[in-house]
């Protein structure tokens, strides 16, 4: 599945499933990420009104330990469920951790790509636009706001990456331990923004490996006017934190294929 750990085993896999009325796609995503070795799923459930929540602990009590759930309460969000869950991930014998969204857009083909990547990278996203644009039936709107979203997030930070947002990442656990997870204040999709802004000032390397990213088969987009918003302006405050908050650590590096 991937390159081995200095020990000679196989890199262990933490797979972070943020969900929010999820029910119809969990037991398809979990059933084919717990057909892979060495990895196991930590399900975030918002308190999802369809009962995703009692889904989860369903195939947790069948998955012999593999997949655990996390039931959180209080004011909802991805970035939010992202940052309890990589909290949990420091607490556990985790090689590497992943993102990735629940609604099947992100296939688990592609997570022993992303495992061997990390071999070589600090971070890895699992990118649509390494390789020109590789995008499955997104309508037209929406694929010119994805891509302009990133090129406005370049020209803006300078960042070489070229798929800024995307929610497909492999972290190395001590990658995450850098990072000052108290301080990320964003939400939604510029949540994936913040963490790559601050994991590059943190001096991690990042690389990227192409995907073929196919919209969610089933429920509905959590895309709303409020996120389009947020991600506008949290470029322009990262960079203000930047100039007048604590300088980039040294040796933050730019190192991703294909930029």
């Amino acid at each position: 599945m991937a390159e081995t750990t200095p020990s000679g085993a196989l890199p262990t896999a933490l797979v972070l499933l943020p969900t929010y009325n999820e029910r119809e796609n969990l037991p398809t995503i979990t059933s084919l990420l717990l057909a892979q070795p060495n990895v196991r799923v930590l399900v975030i459930d918002d308190g999802s009104p369809d009962g995703t929540g009692a889904i989860a602990d369903e195939l947790a009590a069948a998955s012999g330990g593999r997949l655990t759930v996390m039931h959180r309460t209080g004011k909802r969000g991805l970035g939010r469920s992202y940052l309890d869950g990589m909290r949990a991930a420091l607490k556990t014998d985790a090689d590497v951790v992943f993102q990735m969204d629940a609604d099947l857009s992100h296939d688990p083909k592609y997570v022993p790509d992303l495992v061997r990547a990390s071999a070589d990278h600090d971070v890895v996203i699992g990118s649509r636009y390494l390789q020109g644009v590789s995008v499955v039936n997104w309508p037209l709107r929406r694929l010119i706001l994805s891509t302009f979203a990133n090129w406005y997030v370049r020209t803006v930070t300078g960042m070489m990456v070229r798929d800024c947002t995307a929610g497909f990442r492999c972290w190395r656990r001590e990658a995450i331990a850098r990072m000052p997870l108290d301080s990320i204040t964003s939400d939604g999709y510029s949540f994936q923004v913040e963490t790559l802004f601050l994991a590059l000032d943190a001096g991690c390397t990042v690389g990227e490996v192409p995907i073929i990213f196919v919209e969610r088969r089933v429920g509905a987009s959590k895309i709303s006017g409020g996120v389009i918003r947020e991600s506008f302006f949290t470029p322009w405050r990262l960079l203000l934190r930047r100039w007048f908050g604590r300088r980039p650590a040294e040796g933050t590096r730019y190192n991703s294929p294909g930029a």
